[in-house]
């Protein structure tokens, strides 16, 4: 059994991780930037290492610091959390060199599945349906003109490595075709480091809906079901739910059966995902995450399984706790990613200090958070403050309980997008389940609108929020002066006793 991780990660996943850790009886040891040394995560583990300066790429990014540091504190494992270098298949690499075990797939899979070129050629053979394109990087102007001969416009054009819509490209003629290939080419090149690209068929407004997957190092491997992340801008996430709302029984056991016979077929070990596109009644497999999800609370609302906790079992050797049969899907959840961002100026990032902060509760919420009153978010890194879900025993009840939550949630000292949550959580086509990764762009007017008469309304709200911890402040700096005044004048005070 593995006895201590370090967590190569930060903020509200890193304690995700670390919490995992203390109900397993599993050391956890946290690295931090210069910016993190005053962060929560770096304060929970039960060991934390000053890692370098604020950049990510001479911190969170550093494998070979990271790797020293995992040796100088005698952890036998590393999870990478999400993002960073959760997908990087040089930190699982790094790992197996030097007898670390990392809490993910091999390097291999890793590399394979982060390809995406690689990976949609590699589930073709294994009969996974994949979205019609190209299965070979394509080098040429007239390559891609006859690859869209069969396949028609319009198209989209994809980088083979990297992810979040970075370097994608719509074309809808051959003008468009031309420029999308040299502009996804070159930002390809210089984000990822890699230059392939590739064609798909560009679906209009599809859903996109993923499969949560756990495999063991015995062979077996069963998934536990959908998660709607259909709420989308600019290919990111904003909130997701599971179970899916377009799904029945039957097309529920096709795509699951579907992310098992992927995961079989790479020879998947731990936790990933197995994401599809829905259009029309017909799936397609979309990419692999070799890694722990964003959205994977509400995987774990629905269904009582601790992901990570399997996740930790699993790379120690054990084999799975369930069984497909095992797996149930008990009521709805909703999660709303909250970020330090302004989505009246097109979601620009809001990093700044928490001026006062109070998180939602109630039955039916979960909130995973890295921050607390008086903390600085950091502009270098994502501006998420946390995660929130709701779980109800229905789409309903798990919608209002989402309301309820948005209502109760105070973070005074940044701009959020806690207005848009909830503008899109009293959207009426949201509501009736109406969902495709074009429903932000569809929708954008209405939103906008709703999202101004929350703001308005909730502004005097606000302020006297903020009136009220500036006034607790002013108090409790009194009082620390008053304190450390009395403590000095005390021993002047046990003297005067002496003498008399």
């Amino acid at each position: 059994m593995i006895r201590k991780i370090l967590v190569a990660n930060r903020s509200e996943i890193a304690i995700r991780v670390m919490r995992a850790c203390r109900e397993l009886g599993i050391s956890s040891v946290a690295v931090y930037s210069e910016a993190d040394k005053e962060a929560l995560f770096a304060k929970y583990a039960d060991e934390a290492y000053f890692i370098g300066p604020t950049s990510a790429a001479e911190s969170y990014l550093n494998i070979k610091k990271i790797i020293e540091v995992a040796k100088e504190s005698g952890a036998d494992a590393i999870h990478p959390g999400y993002g960073f270098l959760a997908e990087n298949p040089n930190l699982a690499y790094a790992c197996e060199c030097e007898k670390i075990k990392f809490i993910g797939p091999s390097s291999g899979v890793i590399e394979l599945m982060g390809n995406k070129v690689a990976a949609r050629r590699e589930l073709r053979k294994a009969g996974v349906p994949t979205v019609p394109g190209t299965y070979e990087p394509i080098s040429t102007f007239e390559k891609a003109k006859n690859i869209v001969k069969d396949i028609g416009y319009p198209v989209i054009v994809k980088p083979s490595g990297g992810g979040g819509g970075i370097g994608m490209a719509i074309a809808r003629d051959d003008g468009e075709l031309r420029k999308a290939l040299e502009s996804s080419k070159t930002i390809a090149a210089n984000t990822f480091g890699l230059s392939d690209i590739y064609i798909e068929k560009y679906l209009v407004n599809p859903r996109h809906i993923e499969f949560q997957i756990l495999a063991d190092s015995h062979g077996s491997v069963v998934h536990l079901g959908e998660r709607e992340c259909s709420i989308q801008r600019r290919h990111q996430k904003l909130i997701e739910e599971s179970p899916s709302p377009a799904l029945n029984l039957q097309l529920r056991s096709e795509m699951g059966e579907a992310a098992v016979k992927a995961a079989r077929w790479v020879r998947y070990e731990g936790a990933g995902t197995l994401e599809f596109l829905l259009s029309d009644g017909n799936f397609y497999f979309l990419e692999a995450n070799t890694r722990v999800q964003v959205e994977h609370p509400v995987t774990e609302m629905v269904t009582g399984i601790d992901i990570v906790k399997e996740q930790i079992l699993i790379a120690s050797g054990l084999p799975l706790s369930v069984k497909q049969e095992d797996v149930r899907m008990n009521g709805w959840a909703i999660e709303c990613r909250i970020n330090a961002e302004d989505p009246l100026n097109n979601f620009a990032p809001s990093p700044s200090k928490l001026k006062g902060y109070r998180s939602p509760g109630g039955i039916g919420i979960r909130v995973d958070s890295g921050v607390h009153t008086r903390y600085t978010i950091p502009p270098l890194y994502d501006p998420m403050i946390s995660k929130l879900t709701a779980w109800g025993r229905d789409r309903q009840e798990a919608i209002v309980r989402m309301r309820r939550a948005l209502y109760e949630y105070i973070i005074v000292g940044v701009k959020t997008n806690i207005p848009f949550h909830k503008a899109v959580l009293e959207n009426p086509r949201f509501v009736e389940g109406e969902l495709g990764t074009h429903f932000i762009d569809m929708e954008k007017s209405t939103l906008l609108d709703d999202m101004w008469r929350i703001i308005q309304r909730e502004k005097p709200l606000e302020e006297k929020l903020s009136r009220i911890f500036e006034e607790k402040r002013r108090i409790a700096a009194i009082s620390a002066v008053a304190a450390v005044t009395q403590a000095q004048r005390r021993p002047e005070q046990e003297q005067a006793k002496d003498r008399n």
